[in-house]
């Protein structure tokens, strides 16, 4: 009877830790599991959203991409853009004003002065001749219209930096998860090639790619 009381405690015990298993997975089973559904998940872009995001501000796909260092060259670019419209246009400005007044009305107007340049600059306007006014007037053209023309590539260049970035969002958010293995490998071996109806055996070489 004594060794039936010791004995007691010790199946209670038993008796409670198999119905705390029941079912057969234990305690710490249960918790690693909630802890493995805690686990957040990883990030995978859309390419949707990224060509979405990108065509409403330049730069934001890049961000939902998580691409980040793709934001200087981004940036940079309009940059480099706005600031070619910008002088371009100015250039263009002031160069057609020059001319406009240079052909209508060049002993009253100033603006025209402002680009005189090699031997123009040493002599007064009343000592120039018409192969003068004429060369000069051809020049402040041409100046004009290749400003013009640069302004204009700008603009088209802007454009293209614009849907540069919509594209590289949507591939880059395409190929986010994609797999390259790093065993990329090539062999070069010595090849045998049975010539039948030659009746002949050759040799050359083989080239095996790994990827």
């Amino acid at each position: 009877m004594a060794v039936l009381l010791c004995l007691y405690p010790v199946y209670c015990i038993a008796q409670k830790a198999d119905l705390s298993n029941k079912g057969g997975i234990s305690n710490d089973t249960l918790r690693i599991d909630s802890l493995a559904n805690l686990k957040p998940k990883q990030f995978t872009p859309n390419s949707t959203k990224a060509v979405l995001f990108s065509a409403i501000f330049p730069g934001l796909g890049q961000i939902y991409n998580r691409k980040y260092w793709k934001l200087p060259l981004v940036y940079g670019g309009f940059i480099g853009c706005a600031y070619a419209i910008s002088w371009n246009g100015n250039q263009y400005n002031g160069y057609r004003k020059a001319y406009l007044d240079f052909i209508s009305d060049p002993a009253n107007t100033v603006s025209w002065r402002d680009y005189l340049y090699g031997s123009y600059r040493k002599k007064d306007f009343a000592e120039w001749s018409s192969t003068d006014i004429s060369s000069f007037a051809d020049a402040l053209k041409r100046t004009r219209d290749f400003h013009r023309r640069n302004r204009d590539l700008s603009y088209i260049v802007t454009i293209g930096v614009y849907a540069l970035c919509m594209i590289d969002a949507y591939v880059d958010a395409q190929l986010f998860d994609f797999d390259i293995s790093p065993d990329l490998s090539l062999r070069i071996e010595p090849a045998f090639f049975d010539q039948t109806l030659a009746n002949s055996r050759s040799f050359g070489i083989q080239l095996s790619y790994a990827f």
